[in-house]
């Protein structure tokens, strides 16, 4: 998918939401915890609730990982039933991958080919030799953390460089010399949201998936304030706050109110452009 196609889903959708399938066993609903494959089933019932106003989706790998080989079947199952009833959508492993050499190329390998994601989040702090395997991918994303809102990123991200600028300023810019805007995203925090102005000054027409909105407090107006370009340039993620809405029977249906809620929300910031 070019940034264009996504745009175009964006427009079609009146949404640029992404619902984070951060799908914790402990956190799903008590009646689906007895499944065979009850994360699975939460995802199925979750997707089909909130398709109508996502364009995209992302796995944050660790729920997966840590139900060892189970989980990673229920995220193969997950990724296949978007791609056979969604295809439109457009798909994020959450995996912050950071390694280099034939690692770095056999993580691009699982991701794109044997998973089938559209996109993949990495650490790019090891420089190029992290990112350049996922770019040979035609049609593909390497996501780059640039500024996130962990407490404790100031503790690399905002420092001062020799040359004066912030470390991450230092990323984005060297960064942006290794792919294009049809194949490198980056990941910027939406409690950073008074910070995109800046970031927009280096990376203008780039797209930048925007978690924390919701549940970390993240407020959806400064992010499309200070982040929105002219094709509108954003992915805002929301997790918890869409897919663990309600822990009764109706989980699907609370799931699918918040959803909607956010893309109304988007609807109007979005055709202010």
């Amino acid at each position: 998918m070019t940034a264009i196609e996504l745009y175009q889903q964006i427009v079609c959708k009146k949404s640029f939401l992404c619902v984070g399938l951060d799908s914790d066993i402990k956190k799903i609903p008590k009646h689906i915890a007895n499944e065979s494959e009850p994360i699975f089933v939460f995802n199925k019932s979750i997707i089909d609730a909130t398709a109508a106003y996502a364009v995209a989706y992302k796995p944050n790998l660790a729920f997966y990982e840590a139900q060892g080989v189970a989980g990673w079947i229920q995220l193969e199952k997950t990724v296949k039933y978007i791609r056979q009833h969604y295809p439109e959508l457009f798909m994020i492993a959450d995996a912050k991958r950071g390694d280099i050499g034939n690692t770095s190329s056999l993580y691009a390998e699982a991701f794109f080919e044997k998973m089938n994601f559209d996109a993949v989040t990495l650490s790019p702090y090891m420089g190029r030799d992290t990112v350049l395997p996922f770019l040979k991918y035609p049609l593909k994303w390497a996501i780059l953390l640039a500024l996130t809102s962990n407490e404790s990123a100031t503790d690399f991200e905002t420092l001062s460089t020799e040359n004066g600028k912030k470390l991450y300023e230092t990323v984005l810019e060297k960064s942006k010399e290794w792919g294009t805007v049809d194949n490198t995203m980056y990941v910027v925090g939406a409690t950073q949201a008074a910070m995109l102005a800046d970031i927009r000054k280096i990376i203008p027409n780039h797209f930048l998936l925007v978690p924390g909105v919701g549940a970390q407090g993240g407020s959806l107006e400064d992010v499309a304030k200070y982040g929105m370009n002219e094709q509108c340039g954003l992915l805002v993620n929301s997790s918890r706050e869409i897919i663990f809405a309600d822990s009764s029977e109706n989980f699907a249906q609370a799931a699918g109110m918040k959803a909607k809620e956010l893309q109304q929300k988007m609807e109007k910031l979005l055709f202010k452009i």
